[in-house]
Formats: structure tokens, C-alpha cells, sequence
């Protein structure tokens, strides 16, 4: 007779493809049922933070629901900071965790819903008669409010009979719950028309795109609305990639912004900001605008997200461009002229690097612009959080939103980069996986370089900006005179840990090491292996993003 734990796995494999996770007492029967009964497959990691993280970046790379599973206890609040994470970025995921039985806790037992609801996550806990209804539940409020959340299964429950499983389809082929369009009322309507107004009388428009627009399929209806209007367009850091006309584009807005494209987005009158919640960086703290452009912003919060903002619209980024473009046709509007003769190219170039830093060390941008020449088109940026993200963001485009992804930087963590890898590589089997992580990061998800070797093998690489410290503290706390020593990390061979794993590591103290990229790009994939790049860059370069974050 089919256990309790046969039923959660297959109403589950219903909705997804993938479980990212370590085995242990509370999931083991799980795990069984899973790979002994369903399609859905299984990647062992090696951290049980590691396995959210996988399943976090898995989402983020392909649109699909993904799951993590963890033992209980210990293995479930290892999980807690990269939850946590997840429910910042408003990740649609389900974890599956061991429980305690019902009949209490035991001496090591801890309050694993009141543990989860303290990060944002709600908890759905499996019964015998019920299993397969609480999985539906569980994977409809993951989907429908972009959610993590937890689903526990009690340790005595997890065997017991639980009667014939229901009728199951294909992984995939249940309909995908979403949320719905909000509905445009009249006060809508009215700031639609103040937006096609201000479109219409403009003569320096923008276009502002964020990862809400992505996921909202706007691309081509934003693409349609710059045409229109004229306008010229930016993106947030996780928008990057959205329009598709460089003619018009100016690149990713904020700190990571390039000097001469960040001055002409000082010059707009008027801009529009669609799926970007315009935080502190994307803002350049409060100084991306001029103070007399005219902001409006289209997105799903339920309201404005900076004081900035003029006029607001709750609505599909999608649906509100597309009816903002019909009414300027209506208006016969001509578009303004802006970006005729603006150079474009020269106004997104980055600031060149010098070789090498003051301390004798690589320039980490002279790395960077190095490193975008060889990578391959087909790349999937990953990152960890750190001082060194600026170089990656600044210098390494990507095709699409969907091809860079940040785990770790909405909830402010580090060390949650290693274990993005194999996430994002089960989601783009078709892709080469780049990580760009620090010294102190890579160190702290170590682990799960193992992991990021074996499952993406000849198609991955991790680049480490190894400068032996905590940047981001160093640049922060160290220039206020605050004792250096703990910001400082002792110089560790990463090149020799990644051989250890398997990989192929190289230590790059100048430009001409990374000729071993070039090497490793040239051939074929099944020819090589997991790449590490240690890049031992120059502490006394600061990413222009930091300084602005020094200045506060």
C-alpha cells in the first residue's frame, strides 16, 4: 500500500522536474519514493543551505518550479539564511523537510514552522489522509504569490499507509497556476493617460526595466513603447538584457552603470520605470534622477517603492506598455529625437583598467574586460555577494534577465554562490555556467565546489576576485579606522582546492593567464573540465558602485 511519503512525491513531481537537497532521517523515505516511483530527479549537494540555493537559482534561470529538501532539526535550520533569501527575491519554491512525529517533540527538536514564518516562509505540515491535497495547496501559494514555503512531513507519518496515490499527470502537464492581471480601475486608467502625456510631450524620454518586466514577457511590448516614443531605454541589474534594440540602450542604471550613460539618464524629463523596485543601489541613492524628471512606475506592489515616484500604476508590465503605446499611436504622437547622434556604444564603455593595481596585484576591470571578450554568447552569469559583483555586472553583458542571477544579494548574504551552479545548470543543460564569487564567499559554500564540478562539469566555470580580504567590510569599516585584521582572510590557493575536486584550476596573476579561458573555450565541452579561475586582483581598486556607497 503507497505510504504517506509516496503520495508527496508524486502529486509533487506533478509540478516539477528537479529536487536539490541532502538526504537525512526526516526526508529519506521521501527520497526514496521519489527516485524509486517518479521521473523527477535528484542532485545531492552538499550543504542543506545549498540545496534551497540550487533550487532558488534553478527557478531564476528556467521559470520553473523547483524543490529543496532537508532533513529536520539541524538540517532544516541550515537552511534558514538561504530561505530567507528566497523569500526576498520572491522565489517560487517548495522545500521538503522531516518533521517532528505526532507525538511531540523530541530533545532536539525545534519549532520548524515558527523558524520559517520568522523569514516570510508559511509551513504546510502532511497528514495521512491528506498528503496529496496539502502538496496542491502548498505548490498554488508558491506559484500564486511567488513564494518559498515549507512543507514538513511528520517523522511518524512518513511511512504510514496512506491508501491508493490520485490520479497523476505528467511532470509539466498540470496547468501552472499565476497571478492573475490586477484589474485597471478608473485611477489607473488616469495615470496611464498623465503617462502617455508625458511620453507624448517629452523630449528626453526613458525607459526603465527591471526583472518584473521580465517575468511578465514585456520585452517586446517595452520594445514597441521606446520605438513610439522615442524614448531611450536602462535596466536594473536583473534586468539586464530586456530590450533588445542597443540603438536605444544604455545599459544597466545605478552603481553599476557606465559614467557616460548614467549622464544621460540625469538628462531625461521624463521616465518611466516598469517591473524595477528601484532600491538604494539601482537609485544610486536617490541621485540616478535629475530632481525635475517627471517618474512614473508600472509594477505589481501595492504601491509606489520610492518617494520619487509621480504617478503609479498597479499592473502587468506587459498589458500597461502595450495600451501606453496605443494611446500615443492614437495621439499620432512622432517620438522624440533624443537619441539621434548620441553615441551610444561610447556612452555605455566602462572605465578601462590599468593591468595592474597600485599593489602590484591584477586590476580586477582590466580582468573583467578580458574575461567578457572570451566568455562564450551562451552564458549564465551567477553571483555571489560581495565587494567584487560590480566587475561582473559592469563588464560581462548577458542575452536575456534570465541569464544573470544574483542568490544571495536580496537578503545581503554572501557564500551562496558555489551551490547556485548546479542549479542553474540543471535549468540550462544547453549553457555555460559562470560564477563570479570573492575569496569569502567562495570559502564559506567550499562544499559545494564538489557539487558544482559534477553536475556542470565541461560547461562551467567560477571565476574567484581573490584579494585576501573581506572587500566590502575592508572598503567600508577599514577606511573608518576600524581594526583591519578581522576583514582580512590569509591568501588561499583556490586554483589547488578546484584540482582537488577535479577541476581544472588556474591561478591568474596577470592578463596573459587567462589565455587558459581562451584555451578551455576552444574546445569542446565534452573535452573539458570544471574550470576555476583565481584571480588574485588588486585590493586598492573599488568598484564605483561601493564609493557610492562609502559616501553615505
Amino acid at each position: 500500500m503507497p505510504t504517506v511519503s509516496a503520495h508527496v512525491a508524486h502529486t509533487l513531481a506533478r509540478h516539477i522536474d528537479t529536487v536539490f537537497g541532502v538526504m537525512g532521517n526526516g526526508n529519506a523515505y521521501f527520497l526514496d519514493a521519489l527516485g524509486r516511483e517518479t521521473p523527477s530527479g535528484f542532485v545531492a549537494v552538499r550543504h542543506e543551505a545549498a540545496g534551497v540555493v540550487a533550487a532558488d537559482a534553478h527557478y531564476r534561470a528556467c521559470g520553473r518550479l523547483a524543490a529543496a529538501t532537508a532533513t529536520y532539526g539541524a538540517g532544516f535550520t541550515n537552511t534558514l539564511t538561504a530561505l530567507a533569501e528566497a523569500v526576498q527575491a520572491r522565489t517560487p519554491l517548495v522545500l521538503i523537510v522531516g518533521d517532528e512525529p505526532t507525538s511531540g517533540p523530541r530533545p532536539w527538536g525545534v519549532d520548524q514552522i515558527a523558524l520559517a514564518a520568522a523569514v516570510g516562509a508559511r509551513t504546510y505540515t502532511v497528514g495521512h489522509r491528506d498528503a496529496a491535497a496539502t502538496i496542491v495547496i502548498a505548490v498554488e501559494h508558491a506559484l500564486t504569490y511567488r513564494l518559498p514555503v515549507v512543507l514538513g512531513i511528520p517523522y511518524d507519518v512518513a511511512t504510514r499507509e496512506a491508501g491508493s496515490i490520485p490520479d497523476a499527470e505528467a511532470p509539466g502537464a498540470a496547468p501552472e497556476v499565476t497571478p492573475e492581471h490586477p484589474p485597471l480601475g478608473a485611477f489607473a486608467d488616469a495615470v496611464i493617460d498623465q503617462i502617455a502625456d508625458a511620453l507624448a510631450s517629452a523630449e528626453r524620454p526613458l525607459l526603465l526595466g527591471g526583472r518584473g518586466a521580465w517575468l511578465a514577457g514585456a520585452g517586446a511590448a517595452l520594445d514597441d513603447l521606446a520605438a513610439t516614443a522615442g524614448a531611450l531605454t536602462t535596466t536594473s541589474a536583473l534586468g539586464r538584457g530586456l530590450f533588445s534594440d542597443l540603438a536605444r540602450d544604455l545599459g544597466v542604471a545605478g552603481g553599476f552603470g557606465a559614467p557616460g550613460a548614467m549622464e544621460l539618464v540625469r538628462e531625461a524629463d521624463v521616465a518611466v520605470v516598469f517591473g524595477a523596485g528601484l532600491n538604494q543601489f539601482t537609485m544610486r541613492f536617490g541621485e540616478l534622477f535629475a530632481p525635475g524628471t517627471r517618474v512614473f512606475q508600472v509594477d505589481l506592489a501595492p504601491t509606489a517603492t520610492h518617494p520619487s515616484i509621480g504617478g503609479y500604476v498597479r499592473g502587468d508590465a506587459a498589458d500597461v506598455a502595450t495600451e501606453i503605446t496605443r494611446r500615443l499611436r492614437r495621439r499620432g504622437v512622432a517620438g522624440s529625437t533624443w537619441g539621434r547622434g548620441l553615441d551610444l556604444v561610447a556612452a555605455r564603455r566602462q572605465p578601462e583598467g590599468q593591468g595592474l593595481g597600485p599593489d602590484g596585484r591584477l586590476d580586477p576591470r582590466t580582468a573583467a574586460a578580458r574575461i567578457a571578450e572570451l566568455l562564450p554568447d551562451d552564458r549564465v552569469v551567477v553571483s555571489d555577494g560581495g565587494h567584487f559583483l560590480g566587475w561582473s555586472n559592469m563588464y560581462w553583458p548577458v542575452a536575456s534577465p534570465d541569464r544573470m542571477i544574483m542568490v544571495g544579494t536580496a537578503y545581503q548574504s554572501i557564500g551562496l554562490g558555489f551551490p547556485s551552479v548546479p542549479g542553474a545548470a540543471v535549468a540550462r543543460p544547453d549553457s555555460t555556467i559562470v560564477l563570479t564569487t570573492g575569496d569569502g564567499g567562495g570559502l564559506m559554500a567550499l562544499a559545494d565546489l564538489e557539487t558544482a564540478v559534477r553536475v556542470a562539469g565541461g560547461r562551467g566555470i567560477a571565476v574567484v576576485w581573490n584579494d585576501a580580504q573581506y572587500g566590502a567590510e575592508v572598503l567600508n569599516y577599514g577606511l573608518k579606522g576600524l581594526h583591519p585584521d578581522p576583514m582580512l582572510i590569509p591568501q588561499v590557493d583556490f586554483a589547488a582546492v578546484a584540482r582537488g575536486f577535479g577541476a581544472e584550476g588556474v591561478v591568474v596573476e596577470s592578463v596573459d593567464d587567462l589565455e587558459a579561458l581562451a584555451s578551455w573555450v576552444a574546445r569542446a565541452p565534452a573535452e573539458r573540465r570544471f574550470l576555476l579561475l583565481d584571480l588574485r586582483v588588486s585590493a586598492a581598486v573599488v568598484a564605483p558602485y561601493w564609493e557610492e556607497i562609502a559616501a553615505r
